[in-house]
């Protein structure tokens, strides 16, 4: 079948990647088209996903009418902060009943902060929609690494089909009606995964690391919980395998920044130099708007925010979290 990815990032080539392994052609969506065409001559897309071959079968293009143009399902993986505008460039080709799949993590930067599968399906009402997350770094799926990740979608019909597209003998996909724990497992895990990286950056070791992922893992239930999702959700490949790999992988953009911040950088200064985008910078000021909504204290990002906004320095943060009033673990999970 054609295939039809919105989004030429890291993740969505390597998407890309595991579909065309599958036998699928597949067109890939990008905002640039000199770029497109240089990625379809050179067989690389060296900005977002260096060092990996591009098959024939994949192809990109810039026009929105031709990336959907007889697509038998789409993926959408553009960054959450221009994922509103890109579904409006794309509302008016999408056939009915357009099996369409969010692989994208992270909130409408505009309050009240939807979901990425509500702002698809407020753009395009009659696409059958889904998310995909999980524990799935992108040039590790791209080289063919074994991945395991979850398919969400409120019908069982839809998410099965997107299921046997993606999975493989690397890339085995699992299947939830939980579409709202699997989308705020993975943005949520992101600002946990810049905390991560700060730990990193401020030299500490395996026993903050291993508190940071636990705690986080307590704060994203709590919070997620409180938005509707079911809280074994965050048990599995979108909650916790998802925060596990994004917090401990050389490879994870989040971690990465978050140990920049750890060393003394500034915010500004470390976007500045990145081409890719680490989603938890976007995430964090949705996600604590969603927790004042909602009454739920989320320490760890209250701290991650606090040094975004240069309110706090990476240490000054730490301390804020060792000096919190002593608790009764139950009462925090």
């Amino acid at each position: 079948m054609k295939i039809a990815v919105i989004g030429d990032g890291g993740w969505g080539t390597a998407l890309a990647l595991v579909l065309s392994r599958n036998g699928h052609d597949v067109e890939v969506w990008s905002p640039d088209a000199a770029y497109a065409e240089e990625m379809n001559r050179s067989r690389r897309n060296p900005k977002f996903l260096p060092c990996v071959h591009l098959p024939q079968a994949l192809h990109f293009s810039a026009d929105p009418e031709a990336v959907l143009a007889g697509a038998a399902a789409a993926f959408i993986v553009s960054p959450s902060a221009f994922v509103k505008s890109v579904l409006a460039r794309f509302a008016p080709f999408v056939p009915d009943g357009l099996p369409a799949a969010s692989a994208t993590k992270g909130f409408d930067p505009d309050p009240p902060h939807a979901r990425i599968t509500e702002l698809v399906a407020a753009a395009w009402p009659k696409a059958r929609i889904a998310a995909l997350s999980g524990p799935s770094i992108a040039p590790e799926t791209a080289r063919g690494v074994p991945t395991a990740v979850t398919i969400a979608s409120a019908d069982a019909e839809t998410a099965r089909f997107f299921q046997a597209l993606v999975t493989s003998d690397t890339f085995r996909a699992y299947t939830t009606d939980d579409v709202v724990g699997l989308e705020l497992g993975g943005a949520l895990k992101n600002v946990i995964a810049l905390a991560g990286g700060i730990a990193d950056g401020l030299g500490y070791g395996a026993n903050a690391k291993a508190a940071l992922i636990t705690r986080g893992m307590a704060e994203m239930t709590r919070l997620g919980v409180a938005l509707g999702a079911r809280r074994e959700t965050f048990y599995g490949l979108a909650g916790i395998g998802d925060l596990i790999v994004t917090c401990s992988s050389q490879s994870s953009r989040n971690r990465t920044v978050g140990e920049r911040l750890g060393k003394g950088e500034k915010i500004d200064e470390i976007l500045g130099g990145m081409v890719q985008v680490a989603e938890g910078v976007c995430t964090a000021r949705p996600a604590m708007e969603l927790a004042r909504a909602t009454g739920v204290e989320p320490p760890i990002m209250n701290a991650v925010s606090a040094i975004l906004a240069g309110e706090m320095t990476a240490k000054e943060a730490v301390l804020s979290l060792m000096r919190r009033e002593a608790k009764d673990e139950r009462e925090c999970l």
